[in-house]
């Protein structure tokens, strides 16, 4: 015959909310509020890139025109959000875009710390395929200004692909002009 034993262990049973204390929820729901927001942050997807993106800023890495750094600074951030850091006299923004077929992950507008007025694009290509991506897209050559392992490449307008590790960086940077005669 089998034997139940009359007695069970005490289990423990579970208090409702209603029964904790007031400081001790609050912080559990603080935590819980906090975890989330984390979460969301880490899993946002970057915001694609808009139809101007090409024209706009694509243009200016090939020093087509005025470079306005405010105004890319506006353009950005209206399309992106703030940027993620401000470093080296430039903010940093992070993209999800494409510039002659080269996936574009970052782009750094100058802040006015600089006596420089650029913008910056670091694509996911080498230089030597972004160099014929971007003359193929667009026309625009680009000569080795060396015979080094690693040279920088320079178009005559002025943009300029260097190596940033095995990927590229694509710039252009003027000089800020200078106010007249008093």
């Amino acid at each position: 015959m089998n034997r139940q034993p009359l007695l069970q262990p005490l289990q423990a049973v579970p208090q409702p909310a209603s029964a904790q204390r007031p400081a001790a929820r609050a912080r559990a729901g603080l935590r819980a509020l906090a975890v989330g927001a984390l979460l969301a942050l880490a899993t946002a997807p970057v915001q694609a890139a808009p139809s101007t993106f090409g024209p706009v800023i694509g243009s200016a890495l090939l020093c087509r025109g005025q470079l306005d750094n405010a105004y890319f600074y506006r353009y950005m951030t209206q399309y992106f959000g703030p940027s993620y850091k401000r470093e080296g006299g430039a903010y940093w923004f992070r993209t999800d875009a494409t510039l002659w077929g080269a996936q574009v992950k970052q782009v750094m507008v100058s802040d006015d710390s600089s006596e420089l007025t650029f913008i910056a694009a670091l694509t996911e290509s080498k230089p030597d395929e972004l160099e014929k991506a971007v003359r193929g897209a667009s026309g625009t050559a680009f000569r080795a200004l060396d015979a080094s392992r690693y040279p920088l490449r320079k178009s005559n307008p002025g943009s300029t692909i260097a190596y940033a590790n095995d990927k590229s960086k694509i710039y252009c940077a003027k000089f800020k002009p200078q106010p007249g005669p008093r």
